[in-house]
């Protein structure tokens, strides 16, 4: 790990274990801000905090939420889809590069690798050859697979009340 993203999880952590210790809520806080405590543990799951910093956004300015749970739910399986694959393919993509009898040699073909892998396609004409590689590619198949889920179980939810509704005499589907 170079020296500056090193620099930069030590103030991350610094920063997570003084707002633990200010909360007085000991193993509460660990609970309660689970996001934050993943991401101590596992870095490269960063850009996923976006998601949290978005809704404190829309609750601050006093926005009641525009769509409903199961929307929500389907948009932002999808924003940590693209930011957790971009992030696994520039992982990889450090770590393949340069590994001997690797077929991962450009950006492009990490790019490719992670989108066939978080989609659980998997073609098998890019795939990681280093331990490391081997590793994010594990995490980002199940990351791959419960965001599908969460995409499908959500959808699924919507159809459901929707149908549900017109049974009822309420409208038409989608309304």
């Amino acid at each position: 790990m170079p020296g500056a993203d090193l620099r930069k999880l030590g103030v991350f952590v610094v920063d997570y274990a003084v707002r633990r210790r200010q909360s007085g809520q000991g193993l509460h806080f660990v609970h309660r801000h689970w996001l934050d405590s993943v991401v101590v543990l596992l870095p490269l799951l960063r850009p996923v905090r976006i998601v949290r910093v978005h809704d404190a956004v829309q609750r601050r300015h006093g926005h009641p939420p525009r769509m409903s749970l199961q929307g929500r739910v389907m948009l932002y399986a999808g924003m940590s889809a693209v930011l957790l694959g971009f992030t696994a393919a520039l992982t990889v993509y450090d770590l393949e590069r340069t590994a001997p009898h690797t077929t991962i040699h450009t950006f492009g073909d990490s790019l490719w690798w992670a989108v066939s892998t978080l989609s659980t396609v998997g073609y098998g004409d890019s795939v990681p050859v280093t331990p490391a590689g081997r590793l994010v590619a594990t995490g980002l198949m199940g990351c791959g697979l419960g965001l599908l889920g969460a995409v499908a179980g959500s959808f699924s939810s919507w159809l459901m009340q929707a149908f549900s509704r017109r049974d009822d005499g309420g409208g038409p589907p989608g309304s």
